[in-house]
């Protein structure tokens, strides 16, 4: 089948770059799964945050807010951010970094933060601060939204593709897949965990990709407790979160262990920690656990997103190193990646924010 661009990968890096591509031309988007989004997009914590990530990541983040607001894709949650005396460093830094950017991130008494998060021990942490514009994003409803507007467009979604392998042609990339062969001049690797994987079976230099792993649990919250209108607890070190979920809390010991492209599943050690962080910092006891998981959430050295052409490979773009950021910069990066595969430059907002090319270039960690 020829088409003008081939996105690999289906899940919420893929969908949005194939559904800003498809303004551009004729795309197939490949998922090697029956489903699209059965790894890290369907394994997300969910929250849209502006006070998360590095420079580069807030501006993607902000960026993308006026798509989820067009679409009622936001509901407000909040987050309280506690610290013990041990890490008054990491609160004064986090709240440096919070005056850069536009949304209300502030330091609160420890009294407010136990009217907000009464669960909380008072005697765990020294200092909190709370960021109240934080809120849920509805992670199927975006994803879908992608998947819709590319079919709208007249793009296509291709599933049970199992691993695809690009091949250099003289007029460009023939992708071979379970499902038949794919010829177009540009592909865009937006394969998640398994982007190094791609690029290296299509001999192209790799980036030095990481998947690390991501556990989370739910599990039951007291009877007498009302959980729904918690904001989400924090560590401002990240070693702990904890949020409602559907009735029930789900908690998280923020964990990033190195893996191997996988289907993650969550180690029992890493259920244990994520427990313990939990019961040691709030009067929450988990009696019992309701769920389980794990994700991959893959970064590279800078864990800053790589999003351009391969400087070894013409017509090869990446779309990949999203880490912990992918739903919440989805619009915004969907839309740099449809600019740059198509020749066009940044989309103005985000220039005007000071975003450059050069930020999210492979060239500048090209491994292998």
């Amino acid at each position: 089948m020829d088409t003008d661009f081939i996105v690999i990968g289906g899940g919420i890096a893929g969908a949005s770059a194939g559904c800003e591509l498809a303004a551009h031309g004729r795309v197939v988007v490949l998922e090697r799964e029956d489903a699209p989004g059965y790894h890290t997009t369907g394994r997300s914590a969910a929250l849209y945050t502006e006070n998360y990530g590095n420079r580069v990541i807030r501006v993607l983040t902000i960026a993308s807010k006026p798509f989820f607001d067009a679409h009622g894709f936001l509901a407000a949650r909040g987050v309280v951010f506690v610290g013990t005396a041990e890490q008054d460093a990491a609160i004064d830094r986090a709240l440096a970094d919070g005056k850069s950017f536009p949304q209300t991130f502030e330091e609160i008494s420890k009294a407010e933060a136990l009217r907000l998060l009464p669960i909380l021990r008072d005697d765990y942490f020294a200092r909190a601060i709370h960021e109240p514009d934080a809120t849920d994003m509805d992670v199927h409803g975006i994803h879908q939204a992608f998947l819709r507007t590319l079919r709208e467009r007249g793009g296509q979604l291709v599933t049970a593709t199992g691993d695809a392998v690009a091949n250099r042609t003289a007029t460009g990339w023939e992708v071979e897949t379970r499902q038949g062969r794919f010829r177009a001049p540009v592909v865009v690797n937006a394969a998640g965990a398994w982007a190094d994987a791609v690029a290296k079976a299509a001999g192209v230099r790799t980036i030095g990709l990481v998947p690390k792993r991501r556990t989370a649990i739910t599990f039951d919250a007291p009877a007498e407790t009302p959980v729904h209108g918690w904001p989400m607890g924090l560590d401002i070190e990240e070693t702990f979160y904890f949020k409602p979920e559907a009735g029930r809390v789900l908690a998280s010991p923020a964990d990033e262990t190195p893996s191997e492209p996988c289907d993650a599943q969550a180690d029992e050690y890493d259920v244990a920690v994520c427990v313990d962080r939990i019961e040691r910092a709030t009067t929450l006891q988990v009696r019992r656990i309701t769920h389980r998981w794990a994700g991959l959430r893959s970064f590279v050295a800078d864990k800053t997103p790589v999003v351009g052409e391969a400087p070894d490979a013409p017509g090869f773009f990446w779309c990949a190193g999203q880490g912990g950021y992918g739903i919440m910069t989805s619009p915004a990066m969907g839309r740099v990646v449809a600019a740059l595969a198509s020749g066009a430059a940044l989309p103005a907002d985000l220039a005007a924010m000071g975003l450059t090319a050069g930020d999210l270039a492979p060239q500048r960690l090209q491994t292998a």
